[in-house]
């Protein structure tokens, strides 16, 4: 997800200076930069290409590791390249304290079994299903907000959710003879993404994003391998190596190409380019796959757009906070 300090409270300006150094971002904190659409454009296109082939990656691996033993390989590389960077830049280590280890802890359990469903989804169900339904956290987000950090329910948050239930339930279609009961774990995996989203407004108060990511490989690492065979290293052939480096690379690449796309646009423009990845995805499996175009999908995946897209335009309407901030109330899924 989007792991972006908000708040204006002094160690969070800190931290946010600090992430904001990490990646030459500029140091405005205000709108769309003037020329910036080229850079949106870019980082939009790795944000896309980064899912697309951890999907991909997902799907190659799915006849030779179960899902924990890709979350293994993603946790490990995942540490590698953050230790790399600490290597190369050592003022990301300033920002990484062992505080809030607690909350730190809740949130990459319940991430870690949001990450799992998303696998398991990948590897039995078509991708456009499973990219279609993840769509539903911005949802959940609002919901979860309303219930536990006293935000009001609104209008456009009212709608979104009922706009989203109703395109999730076209697209699994219960009692119908295409329902697939497995694609209720994506949806599972999707309410357990936006209470990691609403744990984390909590974190980026006070941490960095490396420090975030940092703790997510650190503590889940150890979780994934608890469910692994201890001997799958040893079934790994020179064939799994490109697959298993999307697996690694592609999850460190998504949080940090969409973070930078915020930075170059406002949630109303970042979020309908997020959304080209389900036809994106489905032509692709349509290609290497032979999946079918589920004319129910797109239904069902167009209601849960717009319902989120109402979401955020009454957001940006009704807080009237910088984009980048206005983003973070519409956060993203991701792996």
């Amino acid at each position: 997800m989007t792991d972006w300090p908000h708040s204006r409270a002094p160690g969070a300006q800190r931290a946010a200076v600090r992430d904001r150094e990490q990646v030459g971002a500029p140091k405005s904190s205000g709108g769309a930069l003037p020329g910036g659409l080229g850079w949106l454009i870019f980082w939009m296109s790795g944000t896309l290409l980064s899912f697309i082939v951890a999907a991909l990656s997902v799907r190659m691996l799915s006849e030779k590791l179960t899902a924990f033993e890709m979350m293994s390989v993603r946790s490990a590389g995942g540490l590698i390249i953050l230790f790399l960077l600490a290597a190369l830049r050592p003022e990301l280590l300033e920002g990484l304290r062992a505080r809030r280890l607690g909350l730190q802890g809740a949130r990459n359990a319940v991430h870690f079994v949001s990450q799992i469903c998303w696998t398991v989804a990948i590897m039995a169900l078509p991708f456009a299903t499973v990219f279609a339904l993840e769509f539903t956290t911005p949802a959940w987000v609002a919901l979860l907000a309303v219930l536990f950090l006293g935000e009001r329910m609104t209008l456009p948050r009212a709608a979104a959710l009922a706009l989203c239930s109703i395109g999730v339930l076209v697209i699994l279609r219960p009692g119908m003879d295409s329902f697939q009961p497995l694609a209720l774990l994506v949806v599972f995996g999707a309410l357990l993404f936006a209470i990691t989203a609403t744990i984390t407004k909590k974190l980026v108060e006070t941490e960095t994003t490396f420090s975030i990511m940092f703790w997510m490989n650190l503590m889940q690492f150890p979780l994934n391998l608890a469910g692994s065979d201890p001997t799958f290293i040893f079934r790994i052939d020179a064939s799994m190596i490109l697959p298993l480096t999307g697996v690694a690379v592609a999850g460190l690449s998504i949080h940090y190409c969409l973070t930078n796309a915020f930075r170059y646009g406002d949630a109303m423009i970042v979020i309908p380019m997020d959304f080209l990845r389900v036809p994106l995805i489905a032509l692709i499996g349509w290609m290497l796959y032979g999946e079918q175009l589920d004319a129910f999908v797109f239904a069902g995946a167009g209601l849960i757009i717009a319902g989120v897209l109402w979401n955020v335009r009454g957001e940006a309407q009704r807080t009237a906070r910088p984009p980048v901030i206005a983003a973070q109330s519409a956060i993203q899924p991701a792996e």
